[in-house]
């Protein structure tokens, strides 16, 4: 894993803060930016990947002990951990439960109103730095069969938000999951859009009234 130092500057969490706000890092990040450096023999990335991967499996069971048999947490360092973790665990109570996104499928209730529809809807979902659900909007709705949509509309509330990622859904009207060439096509660019923005386009999904189709699942992403 790279070292902070090997990294591009506009790409360190603390520049990504400042310049597009804290939703838009990862958990890794996160730990990365309380961390805020490295011990000897163990880059900070090192030891914040092992955090988040712990953290990942079993967020309730990270103490004091856990994250002392990890290498190179000392005892500022993992107090510094367990004191986010308990802040956040006291935010998380006030507010609530977001919706977290791992795979289409949880994505799918959120578009469940695409069903019987008769014209093409092309939906942007936004997503925060933990893949937790920001906004679902409608962007365009196109004629029977066909919906134009240009990355500027698709990034432009994305920006906004602030998000890490997004994830796109049309319907296909027709009842065929298969992406055409014109959703190969938006969804290239928008790929390409997603990487100049520093928002990554997760996945493209093609829904039917029977089913659905996932583009990253496909390999075309």
């Amino acid at each position: 894993m790279k070292k902070m130092q090997d990294i591009e500057e506009q790409d360190r969490p603390r520049e990504k803060i400042r310049k597009r706000g804290v939703t838009c890092l990862s958990d890794q990040e996160l730990i990365v930016t309380i961390l805020g450096s490295g011990v000897p023999g163990r880059n900070v990335r090192d030891l914040a990947k092992e955090i988040s991967d712990m953290i990942e499996r079993n967020p309730d069971a990270v103490g004091y002990h856990e994250l002392a048999g990890i290498k190179g947490m000392g005892p500022a360092k993992i107090s510094q951990i367990i004191a986010c973790l308990e802040l956040g665990r006291r935010r998380y109570c006030q507010e609530g439960r977001k919706l977290k996104i791992s795979s289409p499928s949880d994505v799918l209730p959120l578009v469940s109103h695409l069903s019987g529809k008769k014209q093409e809807h092309f939906l942007c979902i936004t997503l925060n730095g933990a893949n937790e659900l920001i906004e679902t909007r409608t962007i365009s709705m196109g004629l029977l069969n066909h919906s134009l949509v240009h990355p500027r509309e698709v990034y432009a509330d994305a920006i906004t938000d602030r998000a890490a990622s997004i994830i796109c859904v049309h319907n296909h009207p027709s009842g065929t999951l298969e992406p055409s060439s014109q959703d190969l096509t938006i969804t290239r660019q928008l790929a390409d859009a997603g990487t100049i923005v520093g928002i990554r386009l997760l996945d493209h999904l093609i829904v039917t009234d029977s089913g659905w189709l996932s583009m990253k699942e496909r390999g075309l992403i």
